[in-house]
Parts: structure tokens; C-alpha cells; sequence
């Protein structure tokens, strides 16, 4: 096994053990994280997501697979299964990871998933109606942007 698929496979077993410092040491120090709502995040903000989303779970799973890498890429499909505390809506997102490599850790990550199918399994009727326009989708990202802030703010980090 390529010790970057390792890397990976520890990224996603610290995250199903909820082991936020541990996903956080699989980073480069220059990491950059880009997904349909947490977009553009650099080094610490892209540690201080993943904190403050397992901070904030009640009931998340995390589970993944098809983990492949070489010496310069990787990829995996994981999936998240949790309540999404703002409505108390049931979630199931399927997610496609694919990351970059640099001196033995993680320098990019970028995870794809349909936004829209997450904002009806998260939002309901109005997901389901608007979810798909670029208003909401806008709403989602500033409304995570501003909790990711506050969360930053409050930790010190």
C-alpha cells in the first residue's frame, strides 16, 4: 500500500473515531480545502472545519472506501450520515475526495458532491423548491463561512 493511501485511510479513520486533531495532522501546513459550500479554505481555517464540524455532531458516521493513491494524487468516496442541527433534518451525503500530496501529508483536498440533493435531504420543502438556485446556494456558503468565523473567533485558533 502506497504510503499516501495510508495517509488517506488515516484522514477518514480519525474522522469516523471523530478524531479531529488526528485528521488535522494528516494536513500539509499550506493546506487548501475547497467543497460546494465550505470553498477556498486555507491552512488553518481547513483544520478548524473539520474541528468544529465534529465539535458540533450529535450522531455522525462517516464511512469510505475505494481509497487510491500515488505519489502525487489520491482519491476516495466517503459517505456522512448525521442531523443537520438547524432543522433537525436527517442527512446521508455521498461524497467524492480527491487530494494532492507534499511532503508526506495532505497540500489539497477538494470533495464533490451534488448540493443540491444534500439542501433537500437538509432543508426540506424549501431545499427541494430552491436549492438548486445560486440564492440559496449562496445562503448556505455565507451561513457556514460565518459559523466557520465565529467558531475560529471563539477557539482562538
Amino acid at each position: 500500500m502506497h504510503t499516501h493511501e495510508e495517509l488517506i485511510r488515516k484522514f477518514y479513520t480519525a474522522f469516523q473515531q471523530l478524531d479531529y486533531r488526528g485528521m488535522q495532522s494528516c494536513y500539509h501546513d499550506e493546506v487548501t480545502f475547497s467543497d460546494p459550500v465550505f470553498q477556498s479554505l486555507k491552512g488553518n481555517e481547513a483544520r478548524a472545519m473539520w474541528q468544529m464540524l465534529i465539535i458540533a455532531s450529535t450522531d455522525l458516521i462517516i464511512q469510505f472506501d475505494s481509497v487510491e493513491a500515488n505519489n502525487e494524487n489520491g482519491q476516495c468516496h466517503w459517505e456522512a450520515f448525521y442531523t443537520f442541527s438547524r432543522t433537525g433534518r436527517k442527512v446521508h451525503n455521498r461524497i467524492e475526495a480527491s487530494f494532492k500530496f507534499k511532503d508526506g501529508k495532505i497540500i489539497e483536498h477538494i470533495d464533490q458532491f451534488d448540493l443540491w440533493r444534500w439542501s433537500r435531504m437538509a432543508l426540506g420543502i424549501s431545499g427541494v423548491l430552491l436549492g438548486w438556485t445560486p440564492i440559496v446556494r449562496n445562503k448556505i456558503r455565507k451561513m457556514a463561512r460565518y459559523n466557520l468565523d465565529k467558531f475560529i473567533s471563539s477557539a482562538g485558533i
